[in-house]
């Protein structure tokens, strides 16, 4: 009887403690972003916080869900993009937490080098105002195009003023940048998308952005919800030690940890 009894109360606490946990929907591109969140789960479940994740194909639809209330909250954007899409749409989302940073590249299967591009060659870049604009200034930096002054974090091919090899840019959606390389001299393709396709995003690349400004990732919640206890402890959780040590161990200097 008695050991029935201790039974039961065991039962009912462990019952307790599961009603207790906070549980979140979390929205992800699938590839880095999801991978690192799957660290981060049992650190934050030991902490209280159970973390559902839910993956999306594009750069588009996880902010809208976040604004709607489907998801609780998401990582993978960096701030321009983000403060973009509130600018378009009127999102009240804020983030709470720098996360990873995902130098972009530009990929070739045709070419071996930057300098093997020809005349009049053809470049993809992604097709929204942060990830293009992002491509320009890489381009810029390296000293294949000029663009205007003053143009800030997302220019566009209208801004370049002097371009000597004559290439033809063509926009794409970002998760379609991969496809883009058989049809095209180089694409830029996001580190994320480019994973997924089986490329080397140290290795491969022709050109390579440096990892500086403002393109760190962050984890973005609801205004409402940011001074919530879960979102301390899912930002804790992420910027412990451990995910560290799994983002370095795991990607080899395709993704750099903010912490």
């Amino acid at each position: 009887m008695l050991r029935r009894s201790l039974l039961l109360v065991s039962a009912a606490l462990a019952w307790s403690s599961a009603a207790m946990a906070d549980t979140i929907k979390i929205g992800v591109t699938p590839g880095p972003h999801a991978q690192i969140l799957e660290a981060v789960k049992p650190i934050a479940a030991a902490k209280g916080l159970e973390i559902q994740l839910v993956e999306f194909s594009d750069y588009v639809v996880p902010n809208a869900a976040l604004d709607a209330g489907e998801i609780q909250a998401n990582s993978f954007q960096n701030q321009p993009y983000l403060d973009n899409q509130k600018a378009d749409r009127g999102y009240r989302i804020e983030a709470v937490a720098l996360t990873v940073n995902f130098p972009i590249g530009v990929y070739s299967k045709r070419h071996k080098s930057w300098a093997d591009i020809p005349d009049g060659g053809k470049v993809s870049i992604p097709n929204d105002p942060t990830n293009g604009g992002r491509v320009l200034l890489l381009l810029r930096d390296k000293g294949v195009i000029k663009l205007k002054d003053g143009v800030g974090f997302k220019p566009t091919v209208l801004d370049i003023t002097d371009n000597p090899k004559k290439l033809k840019f063509v926009e794409v959606d970002a998760a379609q940048a991969p496809r883009a390389l058989d049809d095209v001299d180089a694409a830029a393709i996001n580190t994320n998308y480019a994973t997924q396709a089986g490329l080397d995003p140290v290795k491969d690349p022709i050109l390579r952005e440096d990892p500086k400004g403002p393109y760190v990732n962050l984890i973005a919640v609801r205004a409402a919800d940011k001074d919530k206890p879960w979102v301390k402890t899912l930002v804790d959780s992420y910027r412990t030690p451990e995910v560290k040590e799994f983002v370095l161990s795991k990607f080899k200097g395709a993704v750099l940890p903010s912490w």
